[in-house]
């Protein structure tokens, strides 16, 4: 099997990641097997001038940082457990050492195996404000629907304030239940989880309608291309 590079933004969502591969492998691979993991994690705090800033070519030097050392330590796929990170994608395409797995062309891809064609999109303020989904989801005849602003604003308060350190509610599930109920109120029949931290506060039991879990969609696909 091929060994997986995880280039980690925020600590919760590589580690779900992370624990997504090796529990899918059990099924897909066997018992107490999975494919080599090689993780290297910059501190979020590293990453966020960039991110505020818009500095694309700054948000690609650091990924691309991660990714020279796992070229080196003997990864062959490379994947981002970080949506907004994605905002980087075609800096870090010019110079990058090893292919990589696009996390929105992942999510699309079972959007179109569900027969989805209007998504709803939660993440943070980077990802809903940005181009990554959008784009990505049209070039698959999906339409990717942003909640209105004063709930894009609620949704990224959680994130920052919350999920990225391990904290999960039950007030911010109710919420985050609520900025979904609009988005189907406005014809979407899925949801994409677009932050790899959401899935910590809400399952596919939690949502009023289906929902596409980035983190373990991309765990799943980079397990699936390790042993192909």
């Amino acid at each position: 099997m091929k060994h997986i590079g995880i280039v980690a933004c925020s600590a919760e969502g590589a580690a779900l990641c992370y624990r997504a591969i090796c529990q899918q492998a059990l099924e897909l691979v066997g018992k107490s097997d999975h494919p080599r993991i090689t993780l290297d994690s910059i501190p979020l705090v590293d990453w966020m001038p960039a991110f505020e800033a818009e500095d694309l070519d700054g948000l690609a030097a650091i990924m691309l940082d991660s990714a020279r050392l796992l070229a080196a330590a003997g990864a062959d796929l490379l994947v981002c457990p970080d949506n907004s990170a994605h905002l980087a994608w075609e800096q870090v395409q010019a110079a990058t050492p090893r292919p990589w797995l696009h996390i929105a062309e992942v999510v699309g891809a079972e959007a179109v195996r569900g027969g989805h064609r209007r998504v709803g999109v939660l993440g943070t303020r980077f990802t809903m404000d940005g181009p990554v989904y959008p784009d990505t989801l049209a070039a698959m005849g999906i339409e990717a629907v942003i909640p209105p602003l004063a709930d894009r604003e609620v949704v990224d308060r959680i994130i920052f304030s919350e999920l990225i350190d391990g904290v999960v509610t039950d007030e911010s599930r109710r919420a985050y239940q609520d900025v979904i109920g609009g988005l189907r109120d406005r014809g979407c029949t899925a949801v994409a989880l677009a932050c790899t931290e959401i899935p910590l506060l809400l399952g596919p039991e939690d949502s009023p309608v289906p929902t596409l879990d980035s983190t373990r969609l991309l765990a799943g696909a980079a397990l699936r291309e390790t042993m192909s």
